[in-house]
């Protein structure tokens, strides 16, 4: 017979660390600390303790947790219609690839789910506009990258980065990728061939630690790619929809690429909403059945991204970051602390760099933790802070005291 607790007993607590830790795969090591509930910049832990969000789930929630227009677009929506798969069409999908391609400048865009998958549907494109309308052999097409790339986990994507870690062990990879410098155009013409289709760059490097090309480098590779006809795709997953200080980070040098990728913030904060966009010849190389995905595009998704999208133009956020990103780095480079190597970034992209010497940026991290400050660190030696677009200038200057504090702490 089975036992059975008496009615009045409440079973014992399950921890949800060691749940995560006994069912999880160990692939993230996040900070030790159970989140519960977030509200705007506001996070609250397990024990009710409140902290700032100065990462922002990497531009993710640049609208911060649960806005209340963003969370009623996507309860109405839900109540509605969700997802229906792309079989049929929906009331929402129209109206948000109008806003979107409208915002953008882009003639045309296919919605997708995570980052990833925008990054996949360009490198499908990009293959198959070689081929069909460039004339390289099927199959001989090639994609220039740029070495510190970061622009997802699947197999293909990871074939292509230059960290080890990400490819350890996970090979055979898929040909067809050649990696220049970041930040070099010369470089990225000397690699050019006949079978090149595109070069598919971020405006700024997000994971390889908030890294800023040099000034021109954008303008200097449009040109090159509009003269040897290679396709220029912008991966803004990170850097777009406001977070640099302009819409796209590439419209800080009046740049428009040939193909773009966004994601994170689109979704915004609530759910998975990515796409790629492109002029009208590269989007045109797909018919049905070439590419496809079961929730892109779904109801639900669509009416939270063109929310997203409205709420993103009518509070000038953009604008915002910008005016407050100067702030904040004026304010970090004035700390003139001996353990921060170099303040970089653009708007609310902000990027630390920590010499290795007085603590790894995790320490850091840690240290900002109990200071009531989260974030996360990159491979070690950058600290980043990417807060919610909605963030006050009261807030980062909490965040600058706690960052002094903390490394005070870390120096005793």
């Amino acid at each position: 017979m089975t036992a059975r607790l008496p009615t009045h007993v409440t079973p014992p607590r399950l921890d949800p660390r060691a749940l995560e830790s006994r069912y999880g795969a160990d692939n993230y090591a996040p900070l030790p600390v159970v989140l519960v509930r977030g509200e705007g910049v506001t996070l609250w832990d397990d024990t009710g303790r409140s902290y700032l969000d100065m990462m922002s789930a990497y531009s993710a929630v640049s609208f911060g947790h649960g806005h209340p227009e963003l969370v009623a677009a996507l309860a109405a929506q839900a109540s509605r219609l969700a997802v229906t798969s792309r079989a049929f069409h929906t009331d929402r999908l129209g109206p948000f690839l109008e806003r979107l391609c409208t915002a953008t400048g882009m003639a045309r865009a296919l919605p997708m789910n995570s980052g990833a998958e925008a990054v996949e549907t360009a490198l499908k494109a990009a293959r198959k506009w070689g081929h069909v309308v460039k004339g390289i052999p099927d199959g001989r097409a090639e994609v220039i990258v740029a070495a510190g790339n970061f622009a997802g986990r699947t197999t293909t994507i990871v074939g292509f980065s230059t960290e080890p870690q990400y490819r350890a062990g996970f090979g055979p990879f898929a040909p067809g990728f050649v990696t220049v410098p970041y930040g070099d155009a010369q470089a990225l013409e000397a690699a050019i061939t006949p079978n090149t289709c595109a070069f598919l760059v971020e405006p700024i490097q997000g994971e390889a630690g908030i890294v800023v090309p040099p000034a021109g480098y954008l303008q200097r590779v449009r040109e090159i790619c509009t003269r040897h006809g290679v396709l220029m795709i912008c991966d803004e997953i990170q850097t777009g929809l406001g977070r640099t200080g302009a819409l796209l980070a590439c419209d800080h040098e009046g740049v428009r690429p040939d193909g773009l990728t966004l994601g994170k913030a689109l979704g915004g904060g609530l759910l998975p909403v990515s796409a790629f966009l492109a002029r009208e010849d590269v989007m045109a190389v797909f018919t049905p059945g070439d590419h496809g995905s079961t929730f892109g595009g779904n109801p639900l998704a669509a009416a939270v991204g063109e929310a997203a999208l409205a709420l993103l133009e009518r509070e000038g956020l953009a604008e915002r970051a910008r005016v407050l990103g100067e702030h904040l780095m004026t304010s970090l480079r004035a700390l003139d602390h001996p353990a921060i190597v170099e303040v970089r970034g653009k708007g609310l992209l902000v990027g630390l760099e920590i010499d290795p010497a007085f603590a790894s940026a995790r320490a850091v991290c840690e240290a900002l933790m109990e200071e009531g400050i989260l974030t996360k660190d990159t491979h070690g030696t950058v600290v980043r802070l990417a807060p919610p677009l909605v963030v006050t200038r009261k807030q980062l200057d909490q965040t600058v005291l706690a960052l002094e504090r903390a490394l005070e702490r870390l120096a005793r």
